[in-house]
C-alpha cells in the first residue's frame, strides 16, 4: 500500500506539467551530469514552475529515471544588467527503473539566467534526494542545462 500511494503522489506530480501556462510558455532542454537526459519546464506564474526530466545514469548501474520537480523562484537575490537570473528551490519526486525501481523524494536547489532577447535559459542544480522504495538511502543528483522556451 506504501509503494503504491507513493508512486500515486509522484505520477500527479509528473500530471502537473500539463497544467497551468504563463506567458513564459514551455521550455525544452538537455541538462548534462548525473543523470543526463531531456528537460521540460513549465511556467505556472511568474515565479513558480513544474519541472520535469527523463534521463539516463552512466554511473554506478546505469539506469533511467524521470523526474518532476515544483520549483519555487526568487528573482530578488542576483542583480543583472540584461535578462534576469533566479534562486530556485523545491520539491518532487523520481522514479529510477534499475533493477528494482526505486521511488525517491526530491530537493532540487539551483540558479538559472533567462536571456533577455532570446527565450532561453541555462541552469545549474543540485538535488538531493531520499530514497523511499524498495528502501531509505540519501543520494545526490546535479546537473547543467539548457532549455529554450517556445
Amino acid at each position: 500500500m506504501k509503494k503504491t500511494a507513493l508512486i500515486v503522489i509522484l505520477f500527479g506530480c509528473l500530471a502537473g506539467l500539463s497544467f497551468g501556462q504563463s506567458n513564459h510558455n514551455v521550455g525544452l532542454g538537455i541538462m548534462l551530469g548525473e543523470p543526463t537526459g531531456i528537460s521540460l519546464k513549465i511556467w505556472n506564474r511568474q515565479t513558480v514552475a513544474w519541472d520535469g526530466g527523463a534521463a539516463w545514469s552512466f554511473i554506478g548501474g546505469k539506469y533511467f529515471q524521470i523526474h518532476s520537480d515544483l520549483l519555487f523562484h526568487n528573482f530578488n537575490l542576483f542583480k543583472v544588467e540584461t535578462g534576469r537570473m533566479a534562486l530556485y528551490y523545491g520539491f518532487g519526486g523520481r522514479l529510477k527503473f534499475a533493477d528494482s525501481l526505486t521511488v525517491s523524494l526530491r530537493i532540487p536547489i539551483g540558479i538559472s539566467y533567462e536571456f533577455e532577447k532570446t527565450p532561453a535559459e541555462i541552469f545549474l542544480e543540485v538535488v538531493p534526494m531520499i530514497d523511499l522504495v524498495p528502501s531509505t538511502e540519501v543520494g545526490m543528483a546535479g546537473a547543467v542545462g539548457f532549455r529554450y522556451y517556445f
